[in-house]
């Protein structure tokens, strides 16, 4: 399996891995639109990776791992923003969300730089 084959089922991983934990969280109103946020970021990180595996060019390859960046910092946002309660198992596994997502913008912020050093 390619580095980029590893990265596409990391990212939808993580996009899964998002929609179970949003499953579980409280009905609150703040929450029930930071999850319709961080659905669409989360997904967007993996779809955006597909699309860099497919670009037309380098110039949209680079393109589209930058919002893949920019799409998991959101991700990031979302996640640091939705109210757990006091639900210590939610709390750990947002950490852990948290942390993922934070590992793809380091991961695709490498990838940026050294692809814009090509082009």
């Amino acid at each position: 399996m390619s580095p980029q084959d590893d990265l596409v089922a990391r990212t939808e991983r993580f996009a899964v891995a998002v929609r179970g934990w949003a499953r579980r969280l409280p009905r609150t109103l703040s929450n029930t639109q930071d999850v319709k946020q961080l659905i669409r970021s989360s997904g967007s990180v993996a779809a955006n990776q597909i699309e860099a595996d497919n670009a037309l060019g380098e110039q949209d390859r680079l393109m589209r791992f930058r919002i893949c960046r920019k799409e998991a910092r959101e991700s990031g946002l979302w996640l640091r923003l939705i109210d757990t309660g006091v639900d210590t198992a939610l709390n750990s596994e947002r950490a852990s969300l948290d942390d993922e997502a934070l590992q793809l913008v380091r991961i695709y912020s490498t990838i940026i730089i050294r692809l814009s050093k090509k082009v």
